[in-house]
């Protein structure tokens, strides 16, 4: 299978795997159009599910990934056949040119020349026939050889530890297109020593709800404040979910061991009074330990300690700044 063939296939493993939170806020975005013609309660019903399930999409970002990339096994794909010309069509009308014996009715009616010469135009036909077919086959294995010549190098390069290729694979698989749409900028940076880490912008007040939407025992809608203890939890279980995610989809390329993802948002600097976009979670993703996690069961926030990271976070303050992990105080090896 060809470079594209690859990309297309690891694509619609991602879209199979997709996870229930957001199904059901596919389904809740097409019942958008129903919204003007329900009824009160109906519209206080919507409203609250449509709250709660984008609390769970925010908190389960980390549950979905795409598929692994298999570099060696690209590396030692099967370059593709060249076509070569063959005379089929020709051959058969050519067999049916000599094999002609005119008939009683053709001999009668002195058909034979006419059918002679049909039967002669018929050799040019399949000829042309011929060469078309081996035009279109010469075109697709063309583009089949251009995709594998691709891929093959591109694998040559990541088992090779070329940096830049780390980067190429990324920006082919696309793997972060969710975590935009949800208000999160990924910057991939590529250190000395060949470790990869993703400083990941955190939109926290953009995406987190200020409200709390629920159904009062009447049907009617209640809405509320957020309380600051619930929205900074929200805050870190989503900051967690998504630096849990960008190290799943880049293990999943990488053929690296370890990754180091750091997120940032806005937050304020003690040493200046101003509030700037500063590192608040940074974590060194190791792929052992990240294939060990049940991440359907676990929470975000807690999963952390499961490896080295930096964050300073208390429910009723929030996130404070932290220095990022300094990449030089981990070894790269690859799988």
């Amino acid at each position: 299978m060809g470079w594209k063939g690859t990309l297309r296939t690891m694509q619609a493993s991602a879209r199979r795997a997709e996870r229930n939170a957001h199904r059901r806020q596919r389904e809740l975005e097409r019942q958008h159009k129903e919204y003007a013609r329900m009824e009160a309660l109906e519209q206080a019903a919507y409203e609250v599910e449509v709250y709660e399930n984008h609390v769970e999409v925010l908190l389960s970002v980390h549950k979905e990934c795409g598929g692994a990339i298999n570099w060696k096994s690209l590396l030692n794909g099967a370059e593709p056949r060249e076509p070569q010309q063959d005379a089929i069509s020709e051959a058969a009308a050519t067999h049916a040119l000599e094999s002609y014996s005119p008939n009683f009715w053709a001999r009668l009616f002195k058909l034979e020349a006419r059918q002679r010469k049909a039967l002669t135009l018929k050799v040019e036909v399949g000829k042309a026939e011929d060469l078309r077919r081996y035009q279109a086959a010469h075109v697709e294995w063309r583009d089949a050889h251009s995709n594998w010549s691709e891929e093959r190098d591109l694998a040559q390069r990541i088992l090779g530890g070329d940096k830049q290729a780390k980067l190429d694979a990324i920006e082919a698989f696309e793997p972060f297109t969710e975590i935009s749409h949800l208000g999160s900028g990924i910057e991939l940076i590529v250190h000395e020593s060949g470790l990869l880490e993703a400083r990941l912008a955190i939109h926290g007040t953009h995406v987190i709800p200020s409200e709390i939407k629920s159904l009062l025992k009447s049907g009617k809608l209640s809405t509320k404040a957020m309380p600051v203890g619930r929205f900074n939890e929200l805050h870190q279980d989503y900051v967690c979910s998504c630096a849990l995610r960008v190290a799943r989809e880049l293990l999943a390329i990488l053929p690296d061991d370890l990754v180091i993802v750091t997120a940032l948002d806005n937050v304020l600097n003690s040493s200046t009074g101003h509030v700037e976009e500063l590192p608040i979670l940074s974590v060194a993703f190791s792929r052992i330990t990240l294939n060990s996690l049940n991440l359907d069961a676990i929470d975000p926030s807690d999963a952390m300690k499961n490896f080295v990271y930096s964050m300073s976070f208390k429910k009723t303050q929030g996130f404070a700044a932290v220095a990022a992990l300094d990449a030089k105080g981990f070894k790269l090896q690859t799988a």
